[in-house]
């Protein structure tokens, strides 16, 4: 067994601490389980699914190629976020089955009002973290 402080582990690396709200999205077969407990056991919770109505802290989106439109999906994940909240799109690894070209995940985001952040490898998936953008203060006059 290897010591948990041997290795950073996944929800560190997500940036995922206790008593965040972390909802996710898409999750099927092929989702990582050591992943998903980790966070669980991070923020001392389990995770929210999509019929969640609680305001979100992170979503963790699992990204394949031919899930559909990024775009629509990231909007839909928004609504729900805090202010200071973000996206962690997952999506399989560089040679996978499902993985997803980098380039639309950084096209998608912009169109969908996210800026990307970071990318992180987490076992056979990658992370992209999304983020909105900070709101301007009102100019002075």
């Amino acid at each position: 067994m290897v010591a948990a402080a041997d290795a950073q582990n996944f929800a560190q690396k997500l940036g995922i601490s206790h008593g965040m709200v972390v909802q996710e999205l898409g999750w099927d077969d092929d989702t990582d389980d050591e992943l998903r407990a980790e966070v669980e056991e991070a923020i001392g919770d389990e995770l929210l699914d999509e019929d969640s109505d609680e305001v979100i802290d992170v979503v963790l989106m699992w990204w394949r190629d031919g899930d559909g439109d990024l775009v629509d999906a990231l909007m839909d994940a928004i609504g729900p976020l805090a202010d200071e909240g973000f996206v962690w799109v997952l999506t399989p690894k560089t040679g996978q089955p499902g993985h997803v070209d980098p380039s639309e995940i950084a096209e998608s985001a912009p169109t969908a009002g996210l800026t990307q952040t970071s990318a992180v490898k987490l076992g056979g998936w990658t992370g992209s973290r999304l983020v909105q953008p900070k709101a301007r203060a009102p100019k002075q006059r």
